[in-house]
C-alpha cells in the first residue's frame, strides 16, 4: 500500500494508557516526517477526516465503529490499535503496534473492504453503520409491531422487542447475543434478527446485498428509536419509515498481513477445538 504521509488519531481517552499511546506513536510518526493530529469527539465529527491518508483508532470497538462513518466518505483505511475488551474491529495490539508502526505508517498493511449499512429516512436523513441499525420503542418498556417490506414484497409484521439489521461486520456484535448467524465479511448480506418475538417462529432472516429494505411503523400512536453501530439516534413516528439498504461505499480497515478472519473469531469468542496440524 501507499506510504501514509498525514495521519490523524480518533483516541477514547477512558481507556487506561490510550493519551500515552497515542503520544508514543506520533513521536513515531514524527520521527519519519509524518504529520498528526488528535480528533477526541465521538462520534467522529464529519469533515475532522478532511486531508489525511489514514486514521489511526486506539481505544474499542466502539471507539473504532464512532470513526467508521466519515472514514468511509474519506474513503481513508482505518488502523484499529486495541485498547478495549474484545476487539474485533482493533485488531492491533497496543504490545505490537509500536514495533510495528513503523512499517504500517510505509504501507506495510493489507486492506480489508468492508460493507456498511445506508439507513434512510423521510426526512431525506441519510447515515452509514458499519454494524448495525436497531430499531425499538422509545419506551423501551414496550413492545413494537413493524412492518417489513423486501423491494416492497411484504415480509411481515414483527411483534417484538426490537429488530437488529446487521452487517457481516456487525454479526459478531449486538445479534449475535440474540440469536443471529455469523456472516463472513465478505458476504455483503444484510441479516435480519428479531430480539425476543411474540412469535417463537420469527428466526433471522439473511437477505441479500442487492436487496431494499424498507421499514414502517404498524402501530397507531408507537414512536420508535433507531440506533445507528450503538451511537446515532434517529426517530420514527407515526406514518413514517426507514430504508435499509447495503451502501455502495465500503470501509477500508488496515490489517496486518497475516491476518486471518477465523482466527479473530476463534480467538475473540475462544471456540475450543483446534486443527491438528496447528502447533
Amino acid at each position: 500500500m501507499t506510504a501514509i504521509k498525514q495521519l490523524a488519531f480518533v483516541i477514547n481517552g477512558s481507556k487506561m494508557g490510550s493519551h500515552e499511546l497515542v503520544d508514543r506513536l506520533a513521536a513515531i510518526a514524527k520521527g519519519l516526517g509524518i504529520e498528526s493530529r488528535n480528533i477526541t469527539g465521538f462520534p467522529v465529527p464529519e469533515g475532522s477526516l478532511k486531508g489525511v491518508d489514514a486514521c489511526c483508532v486506539v481505544g474499542g470497538d466502539g471507539t473504532f465503529l464512532s470513526a467508521a462513518a466519515e472514514a468511509t466518505r474519506r474513503q481513508i483505511p482505518v488502523i484499529g490499535v486495541n485498547r478495549g475488551t474484545l476487539g474485533f474491529l482493533t485488531t492491533y495490539t497496543a504490545e505490537e503496534i509500536e514495533a510495528l508502526f513503523p512499517a504500517v505508517l510505509g504501507g506495510e498493511f493489507k486492506v480489508q473492504s468492508r460493507s456498511l449499512l445506508e439507513c434512510s429516512a423521510q426526512d431525506d436523513h441519510l447515515d452509514l453503520a458499519l454494524n448495525d441499525v436497531v430499531i425499538k420503542a422509545a419506551d423501551s418498556s414496550r413492545i413494537i409491531h413493524i412492518n417489513v417490506f423486501a423491494d416492497d414484497e411484504f415480509v411481515t409484521t414483527y411483534v417484538c422487542d426490537g429488530l437488529i439489521f446487521a452487517t457481516p461486520t456487525g454479526s459478531t456484535a449486538y445479534t449475535l447475543s440474540a440469536g443471529g448467524p455469523l456472516m463472513h465479511p465478505d458476504s455483503e448480506a444484510i441479516s435480519l434478527t428479531p430480539i425476543c418475538p411474540h412469535t417463537l417462529s420469527n428466526r433471522s432472516i439473511i437477505f441479500p446485498s442487492n436487496v431494499k429494505l424498507r421499514i414502517e411503523n404498524a402501530k397507531p400512536g408507537q414512536r420508535l428509536l433507531v440506533a445507528l453501530d450503538g451511537q446515532r439516534n434517529l426517530n420514527i413516528l407515526e406514518g413514517s419509515s426507514l430504508g435499509v439498504s447495503v451502501s455502495e461505499k465500503r470501509l477500508q480497515i488496515a490489517q496486518k498481513l497475516d491476518y486471518s478472519h477465523f482466527n479473530v473469531v476463534r480467538h475473540k469468542l475462544k471456540w475450543s477445538g483446534g486443527y491438528a496440524g496447528e502447533a
